[in-house]
């Protein structure tokens, strides 16, 4: 049996989670890198909030202001990266 109190492993845990700032994910039907990004995003525990560009033409604007104009697109807190790049994309969450 282990000393260490579940309860404080379980707040440290949830604490040191990458993902506290609002991630922002623009995406489309038929867009296999999209379904590939929310893959990634639900495997690594991140909440997200998904604009479908085809269905939401405020997404497409929002998507515009960002200077895109493809998907997938992120925004994290103040950050865009445009399209799937798993590794900028952990780095970005990570800090």
């Amino acid at each position: 049996m282990s000393d260490k109190d579940p309860a404080a492993s379980e707040n440290l845990a949830a604490s040191d989670h990458p993902m506290k700032r609002k991630v922002v994910i623009f995406t489309q039907p038929d867009c296999p890198p999209c379904f590939v990004l929310k893959a990634f995003l639900e495997g690594m525990g991140v909440d997200y909030e998904e604009r479908d560009v085809t269905r939401d033409q405020s997404a497409v604007e929002e998507l515009h202001s960002y200077g895109s104009h493809s998907t997938p697109t992120v925004v994290v807190g103040e950050q865009v990266l445009i399209g799937f790049n798993p590794t900028q994309l952990d780095k970005i969450l990570g800090e």
